[in-house]
């Protein structure tokens, strides 16, 4: 990246930024789009970290796991995250099998960091390795045995010839006790973010302040029932990054470099 987009703010350039599109973000992104220091795109989860890869964003909403691959060098800017403790209600395995059972598993494309989770959670609960395999929706039911849905689409496109769902919050709960954190605002290690890190917390605080009127808003458009949205982002979401998440994070961290998932260590800087 070069020097003009380093501090954005300094030569009247406004921050770039890179958020996730689904209904989990809303809370996050509350009145930055009406900010004229960020121009704000959006994204699937795992298009975002290739945005800020290519220098296209000067920090992005990005997948957990994103922060830990060996080719990054990367700082969490800001103590927003999208987590959860316990059940997700779009973060899904839905099987004809029984979980323990699920040897092969068809994931959707838009997620990294939920890939690696459902990796983990059948390794660690059920001890078994999966076959992962992409997902394009054209596949039969007796092709799939199991497929990994993440964001709106598992509200409004369920999978119906499945019997049996296995929610990865719920599952990562069970396993840990802990929190999940899906994803963290990023940017290069050499970006001072510290004014974007501002704009970031009072946006958070604002949209969890307003979290019912949002899913109100957004939740139709997406085609959410406005209770569920109201529920999914008032009491299924965390949006802070505390003590606990951090903890979940790491925890997660640990798993996934003891089964090969990223690299040994993982030096981010976090904010």
């Amino acid at each position: 990246m070069n020097k003009r987009c380093e501090t954005p703010a300094k030569d009247g350039q406004a921050w770039r930024l890179g958020a996730v599109s689904f209904l989990n973000a809303k809370p996050l992104i509350a009145g930055l789009e009406a900010d004229p220091a960020i121009a704000l795109r959006l994204d699937v989860p795992s298009n975002l970290a290739i945005l800020l890869d290519g220098g296209q964003v000067d920090a992005a909403l990005v997948p957990v796991i994103d922060l830990a691959q060996a080719h990054r060098n990367w700082q969490i800017v800001s103590d927003s995250c999208i987590a959860c403790d316990g059940e997700t209600l779009t973060v899904r395995v839905f099987s004809r099998v029984a979980a323990q059972a699920i040897r092969r598993l068809h994931v959707d494309g838009d997620s990294h960091t939920s890939i690696a989770l459902a990796d983990i959670i059948w390794r660690e609960l059920y001890g078994r390795q999966l076959e992962i395999l992409p997902f394009t929706g054209s596949e039969t039911v007796e092709q799939c045995e199991a497929v990994l849905l993440i964001g709106d689409k598992v509200v409004h496109n369920t999978l119906i010839d499945y019997e049996i769902e296995t929610d990865l919050g719920s599952a990562w709960k069970s396993l840990t006790s802990l929190p999940f954190v899906f994803a963290v605002w990023a940017a290069p290690r050499e970006v001072d973010a510290s004014v974007l890190a501002i704009k970031l917390t009072r946006a958070r605080d604002a949209g969890v302040e307003s979290a019912e009127l949002i899913a109100a808003d957004y939740g139709p458009g997406l085609n959410w029932p406005v209770t569920l949205a109201k529920r999914y982002l008032t009491k299924r979401l965390r949006f802070v990054l505390g003590p606990r998440e951090r903890l979940g994070m790491n925890r997660f961290f640990d798993l996934a470099r003891k089964h090969g998932l990223i690299r040994p260590q993982s030096d981010f800087a976090a904010a």
